[in-house]
């Protein structure tokens, strides 16, 4: 597969008609001393031109990861993405680590990584307006964080092998999970590990829930598996090792409308008169991650 010619395609993205003028606003932002907090919320301090700020951030909407704040603008995603950071932050180290997070969004989790000072810190996810929301951040953290337009699909043919890969969130939107697994697999060096979030259903069969049409309102929702079918799949994807590190359910306090995104979100994918489901009657939505190992040492 030939990157090279790929990037040069999908940075013609960034001219769309649609986000071309988002561009155009980062290019007005001014260079300014900061200071910078790698904290729960990611804050860039310093003396802004506050309207500015805000109407560009306001223009990048929706914000889905966060929060950040830069000058007084709080930008309050719509989830807190703190949460699931702290929640995994105990189970790895990145440091001097060639790393990549995969459907990254606007680079949150990677901005929180740089705490640990990996050789390469990558990100792949193929959405220019999320890129876009990454480079205002970034105009002010001015990292040295790679944002590919790419998918998890271009990971295996990328110029570097990982030694840690994040997979937060991505494997239920795709309709043949065992082959996304195995291209994370060829992404990886020896000894390499994938962090991996999904969705799961409880049971100790091996087994797939398979939504007929949306779940939790999410139209591209192929399976959600049992914690014992997902580890077979996961082996079947050749990784030697798989270790459950946590489980959690997703509540109105991780996810749930603000004023910076636009539509809905948790409240009214779940049943309103029962929170354990969703408003198609299935399970409400609760997540597993797992340390996924290539080779044993």
């Amino acid at each position: 597969m030939d990157l090279k010619k790929l990037r040069v395609e999908r940075e013609k993205w960034m001219t769309w008609k649609n986000i071309a003028p988002l561009r155009k606003a980062l290019e007005s932002l001014d260079s300014v001393s900061v200071d910078i907090s790698l904290a729960d919320t990611v804050t860039v301090s310093g003396v802004f031109d506050e309207v500015k700020i805000y109407e560009t951030a306001k223009l990048l909407m929706p914000w889905r990861k966060g929060p950040f704040k830069v000058g007084e603008t709080f930008i309050d995603t719509e989830w807190k993405s703190n949460i699931k950071y702290n929640l995994l932050r105990p189970h790895f180290n990145l440091k001097d680590k060639r790393v990549a997070d995969i459907g990254c969004n606007n680079g949150y989790y990677m901005f929180r990584m740089l705490e640990d000072k990996p050789k390469l810190l990558v990100g792949f996810d193929p959405s220019p307006v999320y890129k876009t929301q990454f480079d205002f951040i970034n105009h002010f953290v001015k990292s040295d964080i790679v944002y590919e337009l790419l998918g998890v699909e271009h990971v295996e043919f990328y110029e570097e092998k990982f030694d840690t890969i994040f997979c937060l969130g991505v494997l239920y939107h795709r309709s043949d999970p065992v082959a996304m697994l195995k291209q994370l697999f060829k992404g990886l060096d020896k000894q390499g590990e994938v962090i991996l979030d999904t969705f799961y259903i409880d049971g100790e069969e091996e087994m797939a829930l398979c939504p007929k049409g949306s779940y939790s309102k999410i139209p591209n929702i192929y399976f959600v598996p049992t914690i014992p079918a997902l580890k077979n799949w996961c082996l079947r994807a050749g990784f030697s090792s798989f270790e459950v590190l946590e489980t959690n359910i997703t509540d109105a306090g991780e996810q749930r409308k603000t004023e910076w995104i636009e539509g809905q979100s948790l409240e009214d994918f779940l049943d309103p008169n029962d929170s354990s489901k969703t408003v198609e009657g299935y399970p409400a939505p609760q997540r597993v991650y797992v340390r996924l190992i290539k080779d044993k040492k």
